[in-house]
């Protein structure tokens, strides 16, 4: 039976995982450490067992972009199945040390191709994934910088986000910079929004990186949230 989370191992049943554990290569990585870079052929998938990978793409102008960081329990690397000469979309580099298993892309597809229950679960994963991008997208093209801003820190909310006295912490370390990243600002533009926030009492910036949502419903409102499920509004 499937599991309910957000991850691509709380989505598939440990029969799932069992069966690739008996064809996957487990090694341990440190930060920095690059997996796979944007344009090679994408032979291989890339289960996270422990740590996190952080997924960027360069503009042609060289600005580089940060599309996600995935955690324990995410399956990175997938750019489809049952096609020629695929290449990965983005590159990607090990954030925090941990252990990956790595994932025969031929493997796996002659996994599902014998086992029905094993292909739905990878189908309603790749659909959920579908779902997050397309969601994520519209947020980043329909609300401007501003929305930008905020729809992002409501994703890392759910996605990163433990409980806080005083709101919800996103448990990732993020200088200005990073966060600029994922939404394609500068980071002086990012500053100025930020000071703003923590003006009002909305945010609070705190060391090491981490933000403080103080006030979640501010940030949803500012930009006519639609209310997705956490499930889909995630990063």
């Amino acid at each position: 039976m499937t599991g309910n989370g957000t991850t691509f191992v709380e989505q598939i049943s440990s029969d799932f995982v069992n069966s690739l554990e008996t064809f996957s290569v487990r090694k341990n990585f440190v930060p920095g450490a690059v997996l796979f870079l944007d344009g090679e052929s994408a032979d291989q998938l890339f289960l996270i067992s422990s740590g996190q990978i952080k997924l960027t793409k360069n503009t042609n102008d060289g600005k580089e972009l940060t599309l996600q960081v995935f955690g324990a329990g995410e399956l990175v690397g997938v750019s489809g199945l049952f096609e020629q000469e695929l290449t990965y979309t983005s590159t990607g580099t090990m954030l925090m040390e941990g252990e990956v298993w790595i994932i025969p892309r031929q493997g796996l597809e002659k996994m599902l191709i014998k086992n029905g229950q094993f292909c739905v679960d990878f189908l309603r994963w790749m659909g959920l994934m579908n779902r997050r991008m397309q969601s994520k997208f519209r947020d980043l093209l329909l609300n401007g910088k501003i929305g930008a801003l905020y729809s992002t820190l409501i994703r890392m909310s759910n996605t990163y986000g433990k409980p806080h006295p005083e709101g919800i912490l996103i448990d990732l370390s993020l200088t200005n910079r990073d966060l600029a990243q994922f939404i394609g600002l500068t980071r002086e533009s990012v500053n100025r929004m930020l000071s703003d926030l923590k003006k009002q009492d909305t945010i609070d910036l705190l060391p090491q990186g981490h933000i403080l949502i103080k006030d979640l419903a501010y940030l949803k409102e500012a930009i006519y949230c639609d209310d997705c499920p956490p499930d889909i509004c995630q990063m």
